[in-house]
């Protein structure tokens, strides 16, 4: 996509009268049609628990409306925990192994076209070199049938035991990924999805929308990804009507609309429509939590896209986030270090400062006991790699600026919500609210 010339005058990229930005931003997004029918199913499964091992945690325990499509926490607990949100605490009956290594994401706008690549590290893509064309950590094992990369991400979560899978042998679920079970036939998907179509209202909702198709796990991936895509697009904010010429910001948005796309330089990564360049960058990000190791490594690093490419230079690499609704979806950063959207724009001025100078009290963490969320911070050699790979020089503000900007990131918020939370599931297990 095309990227906003930062190095032209702040004064070259004001709204004109007519609202009209005067630096291009690259073509609008587009979006596929909605089939409404695929769309009210993947709404029923989104808040189903059916699909989690133990049945007690749906997509929408870690990506709820009422916390911006995420969670309300820096790193949050899934199999072993009882609540919602901030609220959520750990089951002191079936307590997790760790809490959730990475902050859970925001879901707005991920049916436009443009976005292609998903998860923190980007893991998982379009790529036509790889199987059906969507590379993911199955590699050659992946199946056949996804119609997007939306809807491959969208299902990996259930493969997870820290997320969703549940604890080792706990359910047939569970054990099938244990035993590295997963898309061969009688694997987790193929649990999964005998599951839901064992339940009349799937079974029937299915047959309507794939005559005579085997309701296999590709088909609720697929219309999962397509509730996501028409749920929760927004691109109706009041950055999009200025830019439309129907409305004019407030002076205060305005005046960080200007620093943004000017002298602060912020559009060198948040550009474009959507204020990403999809790509993935090292900005010295505190490191909390569990970090991202196989179960194999005691490590508690998160490596980022050095991960997925095995690259030294991709090393504390994640990806630059959407700042649609960003005003709605703290905390932020990979893993959720900080709670506040003046703290961490503060940490893009100057960023190896800020993660000296980090305190664990900038996150939001639900109490889990004998864990040691500073594990990383107290590790001198390891603050000294993340710095190293620090890649952003950030501008000088001013506490004024910062405001300015902070107006003006409440200018994109568009909490767009369409059909809502569902009154009930077709399995009968609680929906989550």
């Amino acid at each position: 996509m095309q990227t906003v010339r930062t190095a032209i005058a702040a004064s070259a990229l004001v709204l004109t009268g007519q609202g009209t930005l005067a630096q291009d931003l690259g073509p609008r997004p587009q979006f596929d049609p909605p089939d409404m029918h695929s769309v009210h199913l993947g709404q029923l499964l989104f808040y189903d628990p059916i699909l989690s091992g133990n049945r007690n945690i749906s997509c929408a325990t870690c990506h709820h409306p009422d916390h911006g499509t995420s969670d309300g926490v820096s790193l949050g607990i899934g199999e072993g925990g009882v609540g919602l949100g901030p609220d959520r605490v750990v089951d002191p009956g079936n307590p997790p192994e760790q809490r959730i290594p990475r902050n859970s994401p925001g879901l707005w706008n991920l049916g436009a076209q443009e976005f292609t690549t998903f998860f923190h590290d980007g893991r998982l893509g379009d790529d036509p070199t790889q199987p059906n064309g969507i590379r993911t950590p199955l590699g050659a094992h992946m199946l056949p049938g996804f119609d997007s990369a939306l809807a491959a991400q969208a299902m990996f979560p259930v493969l997870s035991p820290d997320e969703m899978a549940g604890h080792y042998s706990e359910n047939d679920v569970s054990q099938a990924v244990r035993l590295g079970l997963i898309s061969q036939p009688g694997g987790a998907w193929d649990l999964i999805a005998a599951r839901v179509a064992a339940i009349p209202a799937y079974a029937e909702g299915f047959e309507r929308l794939a005559p005579g198709q085997a309701l296999d796990f590709a088909l609720i991936a697929n219309v999962i990804a397509d509730f996501v895509a028409f749920e929760w697009r927004a691109d109706d904010s009041p950055f999009d009507r200025a830019m439309r010429g129907e409305i004019t910001l407030s002076q205060d948005a305005q005046r960080g609309f200007e620093l943004f796309y000017g002298e602060a330089a912020c559009a060198r990564c948040h550009a474009g429509w959507f204020q990403t360049d999809h790509r993935f960058h090292a900005i010295a990000m505190p490191q909390i939590g569990p970090g991202k190791a196989a179960r194999f490594e005691n490590h508690a690093r998160d490596d980022g896209r050095l991960r997925v490419t095995g690259r030294a230079q991709d090393a504390f690499g994640f990806r630059t986030p959407s700042l649609r609704n960003v005003t709605l979806t703290a905390p932020y950063g990979h893993s959720g270090a900080f709670a506040a959207l003046e703290d961490v724009i503060r940490h893009h001025l100057d960023p190896v400062v800020s993660l000296r100078a980090y305190r664990l009290d900038q996150a939001v963490l639900p109490v889990f006991p004998g864990v040691d969320d500073a594990r990383v911070l107290s590790d001198p050699n390891a603050v000294a790699a993340i710095a190293q790979a620090n890649e952003l020089t950030g501008p000088a503000l001013s506490d004024d600026d910062i405001a300015a900007l902070i107006a003006f990131l409440h200018s994109l918020e568009d909490p767009a919500e369409r059909l809502g939370v569902p009154d009930a599931v077709p399995s009968g297990l609680p929906v989550d609210r």
